[in-house]
């Protein structure tokens, strides 16, 4: 059972679509996902070897995220925290 939290409940909510929901939506159509996953994929770290790493695919949209909003690592890492879109 995954249970809504209320910051949840109130975006999900709401009516407006912010311009950052509209460019991320899409960058997700335009960016070639699978082709850059290929690329990346070799040399992305394995699990075995110290702590687990994230999902490529995730790292590699934090990553993106990261530079289409020129956001360092901390703001980055904040964002994810508290913009909902973001996290998406």
């Amino acid at each position: 059972m995954d249970q809504m939290s209320f910051g949840d409940a109130e975006y999900a909510a709401k009516k407006k679509t912010t311009r950052r929901e509209v460019f991320l939506a899409e960058m997700d159509k335009v960016v070639p996902w699978d082709s850059l996953l290929k690329v990346i994929v070799p040399f992305y770290p394995v699990a075995g070897r110290g702590r687990r790493p994230y999902p490529v695919q995730t790292m590699l949209r934090v990553h993106l995220m990261q530079n289409w909003f020129g956001l360092s690592d901390p703001a980055m890492e904040e964002a994810l925290y508290e913009i909902s879109s973001m996290r998406k």
